[in-house]
């Protein structure tokens, strides 16, 4: 009888594991909605310039670049023996003080740089959003930016959970209307891509080998959600305890194949609605493809639809990377203090880090560097360190790790980030 019971109890325990949850939907729209941003709103730019066969190889490695990538740096956060232990914590348990505290220091340079580039990518949608379909004369740079960055951050002051909800919400109409202004480009398609079918060179002056090794980097920041990875592995490991690594692969497999397919949708119908010249237009004005179509297509819907839609992707994303800023910040200052034997209430940290990021990110808004620029030489190559290489690398020295060692995909994965990490050197040649 009490053996029946058992397995009762059991099989019960597996059900409510294999069972797909509410908050398993929440996490994987929390997810897409993180990733999908101002990346995907450039990525059409970047992979559309190289012709057509740069954009087909990328389109076939953007599910396991993506997909195999965050898994690993999902398996390393709940790798932690402790409950509730985030990344930076986990760094510290398996790696030490030192080693802890520069992985945190890198953790915090994967992430921050995102918000400067949602920074710059705001205020020049916003800015031209007024000048061209508003007609009216945008303020000041510095005042504009400063007001939007404000608004950003007040939103931030609402807490993690308001945030994921706040994006999972948004990512339903998001996901439709993306898709509905991919669809309506469709009488728009020309064939100027197809003038560019080449092995020997692309539209954009460089070998198919210098297009693929500056458009990783792009690929790598438009898929991107690993700030939000050490959250949604905590918070799942609390859900499903020992069994939490199963269901956080299916959840991110499902969030993979959506992000995969509408966003592919999207860029192949941009770049086949213009042409390369066109292209390069958009990327010198240093604006997303979404402004540049709405001033591009002199259609009402396209020209008020194009830019709101950019301007709530650009929201979303800026506040899911907002928590793993804050998260890595808050570990630098943590552990910096800890040395020292002081410490800092958790709600005087959070201002401490809040205005630090309002004070940086309104500054580079305000000079307004290249955004394509700072994802192709900063934000893509140290990602990728975090996300690709560094969960890799635990695989092989930590012992919690090493059952998902001798896999074909830790290979690819570990290829990917270098060829994206070496980019970097590209404007140091």
């Amino acid at each position: 009888m009490e053996s029946s019971k058992t397995a009762t109890l059991a099989g019960s325990g597996v059900a409510q594991i294999t069972s797909w949850r509410k908050s398993d939907t929440m996490w994987m729209l929390g997810l897409y909605g993180t990733a999908i941003g101002a990346g995907v709103l450039f990525l059409p730019i970047n992979a559309g310039i190289g012709g057509l066969i740069p954009l087909i190889i990328m389109s076939l490695l953007a599910f396991p670049m993506t997909f195999f990538a965050h898994r690993g740096l999902c398996r390393f956060v709940l790798s932690g023996s402790k409950p509730g232990e985030d990344i930076t914590g986990v760094v510290e348990e398996h790696f030490g003080t030192g080693a802890g505290k520069l992985l945190t220091l890198l953790y915090f340079f994967a992430i921050y740089p995102i918000l400067l580039v949602y920074s710059v990518a705001i205020t020049n949608t916003v800015e031209s959003f007024m000048t061209h379909q508003l007609h009216m004369q945008a303020p000041p740079r510095f005042l504009l930016a400063l007001i939007l960055i404000a608004g950003l951050m007040t939103i931030v002051r609402f807490g993690k959970e308001m945030i994921v909800k706040t994006m999972s919400v948004l990512v339903y109409p998001f996901v439709l209307v993306l898709m509905v202004l991919a669809l309506f480009l469709v009488p728009h398609w020309n064939s100027s891509l197809f003038h560019n079918v080449s092995l020997a060179g692309s539209g954009n002056g460089n070998g198919l080998g210098i297009t693929l090794w500056l458009a990783i980097p792009v690929m790598v920041f438009s898929f991107n959600h690993s700030p939000i990875i050490s959250a949604f592995a905590v918070a799942k490991k609390e859900e499903y305890g020992d069994k939490a690594e199963q269901k956080c692969s299916k959840i991110l497999a499902f969030s993979h194949v959506m992000m995969v397919v509408t966003v592919m949708f999207f860029v192949f119908s941009c770049v086949l609605s213009l042409s390369p010249e066109n292209l390069a237009e958009a990327k010198s004005q240093n604006i997303s493809i979404l402004s540049y179509l709405a001033n591009h297509f002199n259609t009402p819907l396209m020209a008020w639809l194009a830019p709101i839609i950019a301007m709530v992707a650009i929201t979303k994303s800026f506040l899911g990377h907002y928590l793993g800023a804050r998260e890595g910040f808050n570990g630098l200052i943590v552990k910096t203090l800890g040395e020292k034997g002081k410490n800092l209430p958790e709600a005087k940290l959070n201002k401490m880090t809040a205005l630090f990021m309002l004070v940086t990110t309104w500054i580079v808004a305000t000079l307004n560097p290249s955004i394509l620029g700072m994802i192709e030489t900063l934000g893509g190559p140290v990602i990728a360190v975090l996300l690709f290489l560094m969960p890799m690398y635990a695989i092989n020295k930590v012992p919690a790790m090493r059952q998902y060692s001798g896999k074909i995909s830790n290979v690819f994965v570990v290829l990917t980030g270098l060829v994206a990490i070496s980019a970097i050197a590209y404007d140091l040649i």
